[in-house]
């Protein structure tokens, strides 16, 4: 720590506003390895000299790991701004150090005078000792390479000759000392004085599916399920679950997510389309969990046998899927816990246990948990839970509604977890208002579903990817899927194929990690009568699909191409990388996302025993940044054409002098193979029976 800097204490030079930074330290911020995170913090001083600001990377044993300069994005409020990359798991943290810059208080003070012939000889002088220091104090490492001396430290020597040569102009002195070589060699080793650190707040980087990846929702007992002559149903299993993994892989996607899987309750067990009265046969809601076969912990024996599970997730890992489990923390009337622990639940004044209820509408097969009569013990029940079904070899969890439990049981329940299993994952499913929704996220969830569901006209995605790529993303990770069982939004019921290519290009591209529920390659979208969900809900019976038929609406190509562009460019793996650009059209929608090519993760190993650098990451920058731009119809029935006009620094593009709009770069349509010449405003065109959308790759013609 600085002696410019006392911890919780106002430094030499002031660093306050650090972001990101989750309730003054109390939680993380998230990132996971090979991210790239957004660093900020106010940063001033008294008077006129020249500050500057250095984003500092902190690993887990607690050494430096690296740095990054930051830069003044709102000169004026001197805010600054840097990015950090951390390379492996852990609980990192990192620190904002201000600093005053001699240097560039110099080349201001020494441009305004040379210019106007004022004290020309003295400021020369003055740069003249100030190369002295930076020659003596800049990092030796900066200077030197593989014993040579390098270009940086060739020019730092050259402007340091060139400011005592007398013989020279002025002008051409001071030019030597800001050059471009010059300024970028201080760049990356600065002079650096009254080093004031901000305080250290934590960071805790997970793994890469943390952050992106693509999930399937499955019922597995549909799957293989068949009606037998006299009407009854036979169960898929875990076994015939199995048959369909090797399409799901063929997809692209990551995760296959298995809706609940324990034993269900038969008492006031709801019917088909949620009716209240049970025919023979029916299966009955998955989250009424527990019956005399066993409660949250125990495997449905229709499905298998735990030895069957085992072999599920043994086979979803030979095709590269890892599996998810829904928990959903409520019990059936038969489950164990009620003889057991009737204290785990909420007794009405009648003697009878309170039902789930959401007035006026009841959920009879439900008893809610009691989270406050013995909390130590249904948390140790909660958590034994959790454990057996990692031992089992699950390695992400879908919570159904979360937002019902109390906050401080997730908090404590993730951070059990967390301290056995980092490697888990959990995915909030907590449709609610933002105030929980972010709070889940804070204490630990490491995704969670959004509002992307109903996000439809241009004006409200927009602000919805804004949102959600912005500041918000250090802590909230949101998971955009376009239905799930529960939900068919009006904009797929009436839309069409189109519809569903649409949201899929929308999910899959506006947010790192999104899903989809099963039977979404077939466009099923008829809704039932009065509600925003499907017909025939899967939830409430068993609904095996042709899947040969899925051809024949190309979404499920559509899919797999998708996943394929995503895996290929790690732009679209990244959260809080996004910029909108403006279109003419009220229909047509247009992002994009960029990762320089200094930033792009490598699959290398870290090097030993290296000293701390700027960037983090000792590698060659490939030779372009990856960038991808969507462009997108959101009308499923018409064709629609607009001007987009590209934010070319978004982009990393630097138009020609003259006629920007000429082309002067290429965009390849990864989703076609075509290939157009753009300028900084394109025309485009995109009629929804041939392409909803325009994904391209784009970069230096």
């Amino acid at each position: 720590m600085s002696p410019y800097s006392t911890p919780g204490r106002i430094g030499r030079i002031p660093v306050l506003e650090v972001s990101p930074v989750v309730e003054a330290g109390r939680w993380p911020a998230k990132a996971v390895v090979g991210e790239v995170v957004p660093i900020e913090a106010t940063v001033f001083r008294e008077g006129h000299d020249a500050v500057a600001a250095t984003a500092v990377l902190v690993a887990p044993d607690g050494t430096d790991h690296s740095w990054a300069p930051m830069v003044d994005v709102s000169p004026g409020l001197d805010r600054f701004r840097g990015f950090l990359q951390p390379d492996a798991e852990g609980d990192w943290s990192f620190r904002v150090e201000g600093w005053s810059d001699p240097y560039a208080t110099w080349v201001h003070s020494a441009g305004i005078k040379i210019a106007a012939g004022i004290d020309v000889e003295l400021m020369l002088a003055e740069g003249v000792r100030l190369f002295d220091r930076i020659c003596r104090l800049v990092p030796e490492d900066a200077l030197v390479a593989r014993g040579r001396t390098t270009r940086a430290a060739r020019a730092l020597t050259a402007a340091r000759r060139a400011l005592g040569d007398a013989s020279r102009p002025a002008e051409a002195r001071f030019a030597v000392a800001t050059s471009p070589e010059v300024t970028e060699a201080l760049r990356r080793a600065p002079l650096r004085e009254l080093v004031s650190a901000s305080d250290t707040y934590p960071l805790r980087v997970s793994r890469q599916l943390a952050l992106a990846g693509a999930w399937y929702e499955m019922f597995p007992r549909s799957e293989g399920a068949y009606q037998k002559k006299d009407g009854t149903w036979v169960s898929g299993t875990f076994r015939t679950a199995a048959k369909r993994l090797p399409a799901i892989a063929a997809m692209g996607f990551d995760v296959v997510y298995l809706t609940p899987i324990s034993p269900i309750g038969t008492t006031f067990r709801k019917g088909r389309n949620n009716s209240l009265e049970a025919e023979p046969g029916d299966p009955g809601s998955p989250y009424a969990i527990g019956s005399a076969d066993g409660g949250h912990d125990a495997i449905h024996p229709d499905l298998g046998t735990e030895k069957d599970f085992k072999a599920f997730v043994a086979a979803a890992r030979a095709q590269g899927l890892e599996v998810a489990l829904d928990i959903a923390l409520n019990a059936s009337p038969e489950h164990p816990w009620i003889t057991e622990h009737p204290e785990w639940f909420v007794i009405r004044a009648d003697g009878s246990i309170a039902y789930a209820e959401n007035p006026p509408k009841k959920y009879q097969d439900i008893y809610p948990l009691s989270f406050d009569t013995d909390p130590d013990g249904l948390y140790a029940a909660m958590l034994d839970v959790f454990r057996t079904w990692i031992d089992r070899g699950v390695t992400l969890f879908r919570i159904d509604n979360p937002h019902t439990k109390p906050v401080n049981f997730w908090e404590w329940l993730l951070a059990e977890v967390h301290a056995t299993n980092p490697e888990v994952i959990f995915l909030s499913e907590a449709f609610t208002k933002p105030a929980m929704m972010q709070t889940l996220a804070r204490v630990g969830f490491h995704q969670s579903y959004s509002y992307f569901t109903w996000r439809n006209t241009k004006e409200e995605i927009e602000e919805y990817l804004a949102e959600v790529s912005g500041p918000q993303g250090s802590v909230l990770r949101p998971s955009f899927w376009p239905t799930t069982h529960d939900i068919l939004p009006p904009y797929l019921s009436e839309g069409g194929v189109a519809a569903f290519a649409v949201r899929a290009v929308l999910a899959a591209t506006g947010s790192p990690t999104w899903g989809i529920y099963s039977g979404y390659e077939l466009v099923e979208s008829t809704p039932r009568p009065g509600a925003e969900e499907q017909i025939d809900n899967e939830k409430y019976e068993y609904r095996p699909r042709d899947w040969e038929r899925a051809d024949e609406y190309g979404i499920a190509l559509l899919l797999g191409k998708l996943n394929e562009i995503r895996r290929a460019h790690p732009a679209l793996q990244q959260l809080r990388n996004l910029t909108i650009h403006p279109t003419t059209n009220s229909n047509v929608v247009a992002f994009s996302r960029r990762i320089p090519a200094d930033r792009l993760p490598r699959a290398t190993a870290k090097p030993q025993g290296r000293t701390m650098s700027a960037g983090g990451n000792d590698r060659r920058a490939p030779r372009h940044d990856d960038v991808v731009v969507v462009v997108l119809n959101l009308d499923p029935r018409n064709a629609q054409e607009s001007v987009v006009d590209l934010n070319l620094s978004a982009l990393g593009l630097r138009a020609p002098e003259g006629d920007d709009s000429a082309p002067f770069f290429v965009a390849h349509d990864l989703l076609s193979g075509e290939t157009y010449g753009w300028g900084a405003h394109p025309w485009v065109r995109l009629d929804p029976q041939v392409r909803v959308a325009h994904v391209l790759q784009v970069g230096p013609a």
